[in-house]
Formats: C-alpha cells, structure tokens, sequence
C-alpha cells in the first residue's frame, strides 16, 4: 500500500533560526518563499509567506499594522482574539504550516510560544465568475463554477439557503492536498451515500486530484466500463437541484465543475433547461435526446446490414436507388461506413481543438468538401452520407459531452458486427449493452434505474416530466429521509370574474 508522506516534527521550543531553516528545508529552498523577522517588545517575530499568492494590501492592513502598533501583551493568543484577519489556524505541526504556507496563508510565529498561526490572506489568481460553456442554456441561470473553490462554494450557498446544507472537508492527495467538499442536505440526502462518498475520499490513495474528473473516474464502481458513473457539471442551478433531489455533490479544490452522485443512466440525458421549461415542453426534449441516441448507435449498423445481408427487407423502388448509388462504390458496405465515421470523427477533434470561429469553418466547409469529393470519386454513396450525419447530429444532441463520446465509440464495435453477422451482430451487440448496462452501480445503486429495478412514480423525473403538482415526492432511487417536496393540496379552482 502506498504509503502518506506527512512531516509530524513540531514547532514546539524551536528558535526563530531553527524554524526558518526548516521552512526553507521544508519547502525546498524555492526562490519565491518570503521570510521575514522582525523585533519587536523584545520579542523575535518569524512572519513566512509567498508573496504571489498573498494580498499585499491586506497583509498591511490586517497583520502588519496591527502588529506594529500594538501594546498590549505579544502572544499567539492575543493576537489570535485581536487580529482582524478573518480566518486565523492556531497550530505546532510543521506539514500544516507548510501547506498553510502553500495555500496563500501568512505563517506567523513568535519566539518562545508553543504554538504560530495561520493568518489567511490569500489572493489566489483565478479566472471572475462566467456563463457556461459547456453546458449552453437558453432558459434558467447560466453562471458557471470557476477554479476558485469559495466562489464555488458561495454560488451553491447562494442558491440552497437551507441551514441544514452541509459541506464536509476532507484532504485528497498524497503529495499534492486537495480539498474536497462533500456537499448535501442533511435531512434529504441517504447517509448511506454519504458514508460511501466518504469513504472512497478517505480511501484513496494517490499522488494528487488534479480536477474533479479525475476524481470522478477515481471513485467509480467500475473503472473498466465506457459509461461515465457519476455527472460532472458546471452549474450550481444543476448541482441544487440535485441536492433537493436526495443526491450529493463533491467540489474539488482548482476544479471549475462539481461532481453529482448517485447518477444514473438517464442523468446523462437531462438538463436544468427541462425543469425551466414547461413540462409538455421539457418531456417532449427528453424523448427527442433519447431517440436520437438510439438512431445515432443503429442507422449506420443497420445500413450495413441490409445492404450486407437482408436486402428483401428494402423496397424494391428504394433498392434501386441504393444500387444505382452504390455502383461506383469499390468497397463493401462495412469499409464504407467505418471511412467515412472516421472522417466525421476526424473532422469534429480538428473543430474542437482549433479556435472557436476556425473550429466552426473547418466542420461546415471541411464536411460539406470532403463529403462530395468522396461521393463523386466514388468512395461512398449518397445516402450513407445523410445516415452518417444523421448520426452525428443525433450523438450532438446528449447535454454530456462523455456520454456523447461513448455514444460516437461504441458505433464502431456494433458497425463491425454488423458487417460480420447483419442483424445477428447487431441483435448481439445491443444485448450485450443491455446486461453490461443492468450489471453497473453508481455509489453502489443500480445504474438503469428507475427502470431497473423498476420505480413507476420515479420515472417522471428521469424519462419524462409531469406537471408540478404530480411531483409531491422525491424519487425513491435515492433513498432520501424526507421524502416530502410539497403537500398534497387540492388545487384551488378560482371562478371566472365575469361570472
């Protein structure tokens, strides 16, 4: 087992000269680590610190100042009641003011006390509160988390003003510490959930959590699967209505997005737009992502197996059409498909990565190009290249990029088959999705729920939405304590004013 590297040598008796010589130790003798020492009442002070990580302005006016012009007694317990920094840590241990010292913190020592303080002053440089990017919204709020894990916290305290919001501080990381905030309404949320997140937090045992994805993908059930297991999000309106819901949210330390857990199957397909929408509205939105899904995995499958082995099913005026199509063509159906699922693949990393207005010119121009170069040279047929697109547009339409991406991988495998075995293979693909999808957890609940197991009154807030006064109970695949949303009123019928 790998084992925590942590320094546990105290501060206790230690001389300025001998504590300065182990924060320079300790730190590794970098160029950019501030100390100072200064004399006053007699007293050696040690004052450590980064300056780029620190408020300049207010280091002056609350450590300094006050610490020049005091009068009283000079000890680490009065100046811990009277200094007017906001968050001050009274500690001995030298690897918590190391990291102290990391995080933005002034380390401040005085000669002959057992114990210094962390006075936090920090000045982290990060990027000011934005509209999302990767989850576009036309309806609801469109404020993003950032990197900055208060202003994450502050945004979903901002939204979910309930006292009985939790966020409970844990360190991940062995070299590298990362806070990470398990966030969850205590009366709502399942504590068994709540102790597995736990847990698997406590458990891990790694060099550092760079980003929540990472911690995502370091926490899952099953780490083999292409499924991703938990939602990742950059928007707090998504995260509190999640924590309303039973579940629970993670926010990681330098992350602009927030891991949601238990997450479904079906979690991957919704957005916060179909709760802002009418319910009609948003419904009709589910079901729309939901067949293009399965268009977008069966269309070019199919194509290559009618065209490969079951031609009596096509119409004979449509078979003359494939074939007059495909007369040019040189490779088999199979060949066919996977160039050109390549080319779109190709194609959409080159649009991704290139800058925003290059990115979208290169798509349209480059997909319109090569798809009739590759018609009139004869490569492949026109009606492929409208299934190919449809396909694209329809794997487009998933709220979660990864899912999305899944979606676009496991084309390949089920085309493959298709061209082997034709409606066998596909038959035998979707089979095994089936199974490898019911074998999964999420946080140790079934994946496909609630339509395995199955829960009739959950399904209106997974596959489809009814109108407000239907939803009087949160969804019971989360296990929730108060299972209570709204009272069950009769709604009041108000009479006409002309009669």
């Amino acid at each position: 087992m790998f084992k925590k590297t942590t320094r546990k040598a105290t501060i206790h008796s230690l001389t300025v000269k001998r504590l300065k010589e182990e924060l320079i130790e300790g730190l590794s003798n970098s160029d950019d680590l501030t100390i100072k020492i200064m004399h006053l009442q007699g007293k050696k002070i040690l004052l450590a610190f980064f300056s780029e990580n620190i408020s300049s302005d207010r280091m002056s006016e609350e450590v300094l100042t006050p610490l020049t012009n005091r009068v009283l007694d000079l000890s680490y317990k009065s100046l811990y009641s009277t200094l007017p920094v906001s968050n001050i840590n009274v500690t001995n241990l030298i690897d918590e003011v190391l990291m102290g010292i990391i995080r933005g913190h002034v380390y401040l020592f005085i000669e002959g006390d057992p114990f210094g303080l962390l006075l936090d002053v920090a000045d982290i440089k990060s990027r000011s509160i934005e509209t999302a990017e990767s989850e576009s919204l036309v309806y609801g709020p469109k404020v993003s988390f950032n990197e900055k894990l208060e202003n994450n916290m502050s945004l979903l305290r901002n939204r979910v003003n309930d006292p009985r919001l939790k966020m409970e501080k844990l360190e991940v990381g062995n070299r590298i510490k990362t806070i990470v905030y398990i966030t969850y309404i205590q009366d709502i949320a399942d504590p068994t959930n709540v102790e597995t997140f736990r847990q698997r937090l406590n458990d891990l045992e790694v060099d550092s959590v760079i980003d929540s994805t990472l911690l995502a993908q370091q926490i899952e059930d099953n780490s083999w699967t292409l499924f991703p297991q938990y939602v990742v999000t950059e928007l707090p309106d998504r995260v509190s209505l999640a924590l309303l819901h039973g579940k629970i949210g993670l926010l990681v330390e330098r992350s602009p997005a927030a891991v949601i857990g238990p997450s479904s199957f079906f979690s991957f397909f919704e957005t916060t737009e179909d709760v802002y929408l009418r319910w009609n509205l948003g419904s009709f939105l589910r079901f729309i992502r939901m067949v293009a899904i399965f268009l977008s995995i069966l269309l070019t499958p199919a194509y290559v197996a009618v065209l490969t082995y079951h031609y009596e099913v096509i119409p004979s005026s449509l078979l003359i059409s494939l074939g007059s199509s495909r007369a040019n063509v040189p490779f088999p159906p199979v060949m066919e498909a996977l160039l050109l699922e390549f080319i779109i693949e190709l194609l959409r990393e080159a649009g991704a990565r290139l800058p925003t207005k290059v990115g979208q010119t290169m798509g349209i121009v480059g997909g319109i190009v090569i798809g009739q170069a590759a018609v009139q040279a004869g490569f492949t047929s026109n009606i492929l290249i409208i299934i190919i697109a449809l396909g694209a547009l329809g794997s487009f339409t998933t709220p979660s990029y990864v899912m999305g991406a899944v979606v676009r991988f496991i084309r390949f495998p089920i085309i493959i088959l298709a061209g082997m075995f034709g409606g066998i293979g596909i038959m035998f693909a979707f089979c095994f999705l089936i199974l490898h999808l019911l074998r999964l957890t999420t946080l140790g609940r079934p994946y496909l729920s609630p339509v395995y197991p199955f829960h009739l009154s959950d399904l209106k807030y997974s596959l489809f939405r009814v109108p407000p006064q239907f939803l009087t109970n949160r969804a019971s695949s989360n296990k929730p304590i108060d299972s209570n949303r709204i009272a069950k009123k009769q709604k009041k019928q108000y009479a006409d004013i002309d009669e």
